[in-house]
C-alpha cells in the first residue's frame, strides 16, 4: 500500500480526554498534534479554548466532546454543550448517542437527540461524529443507527469512546461502512496503537482515527517513508486511549 505522511495523519484525532491529565499534559498533547500536524485534537471541553488558541494559524483543528462518555445528558443540554464549544472555536464534535435510549428501543428520541447536536453543528458550519459504544450494542442496533446518522446528515459514525468495554473492531467497522450512506465517514476509536493497525482499517474505509498512541504510529510511519524523526521539547504523557 503507498501513502504519503498527510495520508496518515490527517486520519489521527489525537485524544486528550482522560480525566486525569493535567494542564501540563494538555498543553504537551498539543504541541505534539501539532508537531505531528495530525487532523484534530480532541481534548476534555474546560480546556477546548486554550486548545483552539494553541492550534490557530495551523491545519489541526479543534474537537471536543458532547454527552461524553455515557450519553445520557438530556437533549438540551448535548445542544448547550454544541453551542458553547462552537463559539470557543470547536470545529468537530463527537458526540454520545444516548445509548440508554439506543437499547430501549426509542428510536424517535435516538434521532431527535442525534439530530439536535447535528443542527446545531451544521448551522455554524462545523462537523460531527456520532458516537456508538458498540461494546454495548448488537448488530441491529449499529445498523439502525447507522441508518439514523445517515438520515439526519451526520458527518462521521464513530465506534466507541475508548472508555467502554471494547474498542473499534474490523467486524464493526465493515458493519458501519456498509450500512452508512456514502457521505457519512466512519471513525475507529480504542485500540489502535501501531501504524499497521491504523492501515489495517484505512483498508476498512476508516478515515479518521482516535488515539492518544499518536507519536508511536507517526514516528513509525516517517520511519518507513524515509522522514527524519520529530523531536518535541517537553516530555509527552499518552493517556491510554
Amino acid at each position: 500500500m503507498e501513502f504519503q505522511y498527510q495520508d496518515i495523519s490527517k486520519m489521527i484525532d489525537h485524544s486528550l480526554l482522560n480525566p486525569t491529565l493535567t494542564v501540563s499534559d494538555l498543553e504537551s498533547g498539543i504541541k505534539l498534534a501539532l508537531a505531528y500536524d495530525v487532523a484534530s485534537v480532541c481534548i476534555l471541553p474546560y480546556y477546548l479554548k486554550e486548545c483552539v488558541e494553541r492550534l490557530s494559524g495551523s491545519t489541526v483543528k479543534a474537537s471536543t466532546t458532547i454527552g461524553f462518555p455515557h450519553g445520557g445528558h438530556t437533549t438540551a443540554i448535548k445542544e448547550a454543550e454544541a453551542k458553547r464549544a462552537i463559539s470557543e472555536g470547536c470545529e468537530e464534535l463527537d458526540m454520545v448517542v444516548n445509548i440508554s435510549k439506543v437499547l430501549s428501543g426509542d428510536w424517535d428520541y435516538v434521532r431527535q437527540d442525534i439530530k439536535a447536536v447535528v443542527d446545531v453543528a451544521h448551522e455554524a458550519g462545523q462537523k460531527v461524529k456520532v458516537i456508538f459504544e458498540n461494546c454495548y450494542l448488537n448488530d441491529d442496533q449499529k445498523i439502525r443507527l447507522c441508518e439514523i446518522c445517515s438520515e439526519v446528515g451526520a458527518d462521521w459514525v464513530k465506534t466507541s469512546t475508548g472508555y467502554g468495554t471494547g474498542g473499534a473492531t474490523h467486524a464493526d467497522l465493515k458493519l458501519m461502512r456498509a450500512h452508512s450512506a456514502e457521505a457519512v465517514q466512519v471513525k475507529a476509536a480504542g485500540g489502535v496503537r501501531d501504524l499497521d493497525a491504523l492501515l489495517a482499517v484505512r483498508e476498512l474505509g476508516v478515515t479518521r482515527c482516535g488515539a492518544s498512541a499518536t507519536k508511536t504510529i507517526l514516528d513509525e510511519c516517517r520511519s518507513r517513508l524515509g522522514l527524519p524523526g520529530i523531536t518535541i521539547a517537553e516530555p509527552i504523557t499518552p493517556d491510554g486511549y
